[in-house]
């Protein structure tokens, strides 16, 4: 019978991002002393307490912890080692592609001319001029677009939104792959 073996754990850092402000730190106290330089943020116990019991768990989606009443800030989890890494590679740079990921990826990519039924669901920031605060509110936008693909249409339709001038520039899109993003090919 051979030795036990074991598996070495994946070192993660924790990416943090509140409304503009954002940092990638190595544990839970740095976020919270990151957190306790900003305007507005009160680190409390509840909120120590939700960050370092999310640092140790096993769980990869991102944490929405709260600040007050009306803002959060997230939390995830990354194997990038910087700032700039986590912001081009992702959060989890994964070495080895699934053919079914491929597969989806084509599915997007594929030429397909025609008219796109496009609805997506963002995190829009809304600012209250009385508090000089801002919070996120979940907002549906639906079109048509006329795009050669699935990509295009998706390109075209973020585009639009990021240089409309009522909706504020750190609003959160969701990625093609995100199921707040669904598309209806209309045909020619």
């Amino acid at each position: 019978m051979g030795a036990p073996y074991t598996i070495k754990p994946t070192r993660m850092n924790l990416y943090i991002r509140y409304f503009d402000e954002e940092t990638l730190v190595s544990n839970a106290a740095e976020a919270l002393h990151f957190l306790s330089s900003l305007d507005g943020v009160e680190v409390t116990e509840e909120m120590t307490g939700e960050l370092e019991r999310f640092m140790a768990s096993s769980a990869l989606y991102p944490k929405h912890v709260k600040v007050n009443t009306r803002s959060f800030f997230i939390a995830i989890k990354t194997t990038a080692n910087t700032l700039e890494e986590f912001k081009t590679k992702g959060a989890n740079q994964v070495k080895t592609e699934k053919p079914a990921q491929k597969e989806t990826q084509s599915q997007y990519t594929k030429s397909q001319p025609g008219w796109y039924e496009a609805r997506l669901v963002f995190k829009r920031v809304i600012s209250l001029p009385e508090t000089q605060k801002s919070h996120y509110i979940d907002t549906t936008f639906a079109c048509k677009v006329k795009a050669d693909s699935v990509q295009e249409c998706y390109n075209k339709v973020i585009a639009h939104l990021r240089g409309r001038q009522d909706i504020d520039v750190r609003s959160q899109f969701p990625s093609i792959k995100s199921q707040n993003f669904t598309y209806n090919y209309l045909g020619n």
